[in-house]
């Protein structure tokens, strides 16, 4: 009999393509996504859905009643870096208290392994290039929200023996991303605006530079991690290794996207000013190549599917809990 396993937030992005890999490892999938960012339609076939918040612990128990699980993979959250200043209680709710929901479950239902999807934003500015050595010390309450859910992680490990496998993905994209999130992931906000005939918005001068990684080399192993006896206990940064800056980006989407807009520079976030990690653990462990998804093919593939899609007219957020400083673009979405 086939293990069947739990994603969280695999309706979204991410969590639809780590859905997919471990149908294809021969896993059952049973997802629960509230769709509050992820579409039915990126459901992989073969999966189980139900429509829920993950963090409600009845739901969560009765599926576990019905299924029981033995491997969870925690991929739903809210991450948006930038924005969870401003909203704070729903960060910590959603990103932290139902990860500990979550958490509870695989304690009491002795789940073999918990996979916790983290982000490179614990670690915060001037650490570079960073590296799972390194002392974690965010800068906002969304990368604060993920290094609590690694700390608890590792309590429920040394009390209750519970196995887990972290990892810290950065700038994630590709298929199934959501083009109509206003607030993050900015190659599908550029698409969206590009096929909205608007200027792409760019926070400060541009100069920032970021490590975008694409989804086919993050996803697979993600979902064979509860495979690798030697991943259990470890974190690991997972992602792109050569950075470029949000100018070079924007013109780089526009070229695959086959349109030239202008660019409107909007006063610069309270942001890191440049992110990018070392993968040399993960490579080791997974015996992972350096055969990577290059930017330009990333592009292209993610350019074709975008055009198909459509542009989509995303929802602001609301309420937001805190105006004080908030980026006047965002104020006009409120």
């Amino acid at each position: 009999m086939k293990e069947t396993v739990l994603v969280t937030g695999g309706a979204g992005f991410i969590g639809s393509h780590v859905a997919k890999h471990l149908l294809n490892i021969g896993f059952g999938v049973v997802v629960v996504d509230d769709l509050s960012g992820g579409f039915e339609e990126n459901l992989p076939k073969g999966a189980e859905f139900f429509q829920g918040d993950a963090g409600e612990a009845e739901l969560i128990e009765l599926l576990f009643e019905k299924y029981n699980f033995r491997h969870i993979f925690h991929l739903a959250a809210y991450a948006a870096e930038g924005l969870s200043h401003f909203i704070r209680g729903f960060n910590y709710r959603n990103n932290l208290l139902t990860s500990i929901t979550l958490i509870n479950a695989a304690v009491n239902h002795e789940v073999k392994t918990f996979v916790f999807t983290s982000s490179i934003a614990v670690y915060g500015k001037n650490q570079l290039p960073m590296t799972e050595e390194m002392v974690p010390c965010p800068e906002d309450p969304y990368g604060i929200s993920k290094i609590a859910v690694e700390h608890d992680l590792e309590a429920a490990s040394k009390m209750f023996g519970l196995n887990y496998v972290v990892f810290r993905p950065h700038n994630v994209y590709g298929i199934h991303q959501n083009l109509g999130d206003p607030y993050r992931n900015v190659i599908g906000i550029f698409m969206n605006q590009i096929m909205n005939d608007l200027p792409l918005s760019v926070f400060g001068d541009g100069l920032q530079k970021r490590a975008f990684s694409h989804i086919d080399d993050v996803a697979p192993v993600i979902a064979k991690s509860v495979l690798v006896p030697e991943a259990s206990g470890k974190v690991f940064n997972i992602g792109a290794d050569e950075a470029i800056s949000i100018n070079d980006l924007a013109e780089k989407v526009m070229t695959t996207m086959g349109k030239k807009v202008s660019i409107n520079h909007f006063p610069p976030r309270l942001e890191v000013k440049d992110a990018f990690a070392s993968h040399e653990k993960v490579r080791k462990i997974f015996k992972l190549g350096n055969n990577v998804v290059s930017i330009d093919q990333g592009l292209a593939e993610m350019a074709e599917w975008a055009k198909k899609t459509g542009p989509r007219k995303g929802k602001p957020f609301g309420p937001i809990e805190i105006a004080k400083n908030l980026p006047p673009s965002w104020k006009k979405l409120c």
